[in-house]
């Protein structure tokens, strides 16, 4: 019997795109850096076999922000699921990312692994929180997909990773989510978004992964608001059937004239 190759998947978050393509956050041009991220994404060895985008795709949450990402990312003929952020609008995100390229599904199997994307965001609010109805639906779920190795998205990270004004805007419900994953022995992997620079963290048998933004990057351990000099970037992940994998972080190199005065975004 043959070796099965590996899924390979690659995380994007947190791109900020705009309406308009030449409009910057806090002076880096948001469009122009998930451009240069999907080119060097586009550079891999090997193409992945999903992108896996965990929210924050549009600054300003415009049908015409979100036809910009499909327009850079369809090309790329990868299947593409995505989940909403906090600065996401999920009914204009349902009815703008139709392109085939662009997978509308919560719940699905790709290889030996299934995957779980969790709606974390919270109408009108910067923190996360997951309703009732999407622990249940996350309870039931694990519950079907059993025994195969699972991959849960969403996001808000549901730790504190020492950084003051983030811990404050993180998931308020993190053991809610805990209690549920404590009972499913083949969760391997939670990854999100939300603070814009690389975060790994193991509890008990499952571990727990943020990956950097396409775009601004958060200074780590900072206890208010601060940009960071690192460059824009994705997260590799390498699934094996047995349920191991393997990770690694990817950057661009990217100029740009950040804004470090600034006091948030």
């Amino acid at each position: 019997m043959g070796k099965v190759t590996p899924l390979l998947i690659a995380q994007l978050s947190d791109l900020h795109l705009f309406a308009t393509p030449d409009r910057e956050l806090l002076g880096l041009n948001t469009f122009v850096s998930l451009d240069v991220v999907l080119q060097k994404l586009k550079q891999l060895p090997r193409q992945p076999d999903q992108l896996l985008l965990t929210g924050d795709l549009a600054q300003d949450e415009t049908h015409i922000a979100y036809q910009h990402i499909q327009t850079l990312i369809a090309p790329l003929k990868i299947p593409t699921y995505w989940l909403p952020g906090n600065h996401d609008h999920l009914p204009t995100m349902q009815a703008t990312l139709t392109n085939p390229i662009f997978q509308p599904h919560k719940s699905y199997r790709m290889g030996s692994w299934h995957f779980l994307l969790l709606d974390s965001s919270v109408t009108g609010k910067v923190y996360g929180e997951l309703s009732p109805e999407s622990l249940s639906w996350l309870d039931q779920e694990l519950d079907q997909c059993y025994p195969h190795p699972t991959l849960i998205a969403l996001h808000h990270p549901p730790f504190a990773i020492k950084s003051d004004w983030l811990d404050q805007i993180g998931l308020q419900n993190s053991d809610d989510l805990f209690a549920i994953i404590d009972r499913h022995s083949h969760v391997k992997l939670v990854v999100f978004g939300h603070i814009h620079q690389q975060f790994e963290h193991q509890r008990h048998n499952v571990h727990f992964l943020s990956t950097p933004s396409t775009c601004i990057q958060f200074a780590p351990h900072s206890k208010t608001f601060a940009l960071d000099q690192a460059q824009p970037g994705f997260r590799l992940l390498c699934l094996h059937g047995d349920g191991t994998f393997e990770t690694e972080i990817q950057r661009t190199i990217f100029s740009q004239t950040l804004d470090f005065s600034a006091k948030g975004y």
